[in-house]
C-alpha cells in the first residue's frame, strides 16, 4: 500500500503476562468462579486479549460476569466507528465468562457459536463500554449464555447469544 500523504498517527505498548505462568496445578484446584477471583485479585495474570483490547475491568458472580473497556481510537475500522470484531470480542468474553464462571473443578470449556446483533454504532464519544453475560442455561454438556454490551450513557449498542461446549479434564 503506497502512502501518498503524511498522516497523523497514534502509537501504543501492550505488555502482557505470557499464558501458562503461575501455579497451574493451583488453577486446576480451583472452580471456574475461582479462577475468574484469582484472575481479578491479581493471583493469576489475566489473559493477554484484556490488555490486547485495553480491557480495565472483569467482575464475576457465579453465572453472570460483567467486562468493561473504555472505547479508543486503535479499536477504530476505516468508517471511524469501533470494529466489529473489538465488539464481538467484548460480548464473546462477557458471555464465555459466565459460563466459565458455573464450571466445576476439573471443567474446561469453549465456545461453540456467537449470533452477535449490532444496534448502534460505538465511538470513542460512546465512552466507558460496559458488557454483561449471563447464563441462560446450563446443562451437562452445554451452555447456552448472553450478553449485552452498553455505553456509557447505557444505551444498548450490541447483544449476542453464545452456546459453549462443556469437558471434563483429560476428555
Amino acid at each position: 500500500m503506497t502512502q501518498t500523504q503524511p498522516f497523523e498517527t497514534d502509537s501504543r505498548t501492550v505488555t502482557w503476562a505470557t499464558p501458562g505462568q503461575g501455579d497451574l496445578a493451583r488453577l486446576m484446584e480451583l472452580d471456574g468462579l475461582g479462577q475468574l477471583d484469582a484472575i481479578r485479585s491479581g493471583e493469576l495474570p489475566p489473559p493477554p486479549i484484556m490488555a490486547t483490547l485495553g480491557m480495565s475491568d472483569l467482575r464475576a458472580e457465579r453465572g453472570r460476569v460483567v467486562v468493561e473497556m473504555p472505547a479508543a481510537g486503535f479499536h477504530y475500522n476505516p468508517l471511524g466507528t469501533v470494529h466489529g470484531g473489538v465488539i464481538s470480542t467484548l460480548l464473546d468474553t462477557a458471555a464465555a465468562c459466565a459460563v466459565h464462571s458455573t464450571l466445576a473443578v476439573g471443567e474446561l470449556y469453549t465456545s461453540v457459536d456467537l449470533t452477535v446483533k449490532f444496534l448502534r454504532p460505538v465511538t470513542v464519544d460512546s465512552g466507558l463500554l460496559s458488557c454483561e453475560g449471563t447464563v441462560i442455561s446450563r446443562g451437562r454438556r452445554t451452555a447456552l449464555a448472553q450478553a449485552q454490551l452498553s455505553d456509557e450513557a447505557g444505551r444498548l449498542v450490541a447483544h449476542a447469544t453464545s452456546t459453549c461446549l462443556i469437558m471434563r479434564l483429560g476428555e
